[in-house]
């Protein structure tokens, strides 16, 4: 079964944010990861959430979505993150 990685992301750094990306791009492509969502305009139906900026990923199943997570190139990515923003992420199996 597919899996999904979707994160909220509030950015106060965008030049290093764009480093941590560059980083994020690199465990992206070496997990297979499918970008479904990267940014774009949110417009918001129900409960009053408006995040600044969404990103969906699809993987192979959990136990890549997982295996790209606690990679070293994405573990690299979030210490290059560290300070330019803020992320709640999760991952879900679907469809």
């Amino acid at each position: 079964m597919s899996a999904y990685i979707i994160a909220e992301v509030t950015i106060t750094d965008e030049a290093q944010m764009r480093v941590y990306r560059e980083w994020s791009t690199r465990a992206m492509q070496e997990f297979g990861a499918e970008v479904l969502v990267r940014g774009g305009r949110v417009e918001p139906l129900e409960g009053g959430w408006l995040p600044q900026r969404v990103v969906v990923l699809k993987f192979k199943d959990i136990a890549t979505a997982q295996a790209y997570y606690h990679s070293e190139t994405y573990t690299r990515a979030r210490e290059l993150r560290e300070g330019a923003g803020s992320i709640r992420m999760f991952a879900v199996e679907g469809v």
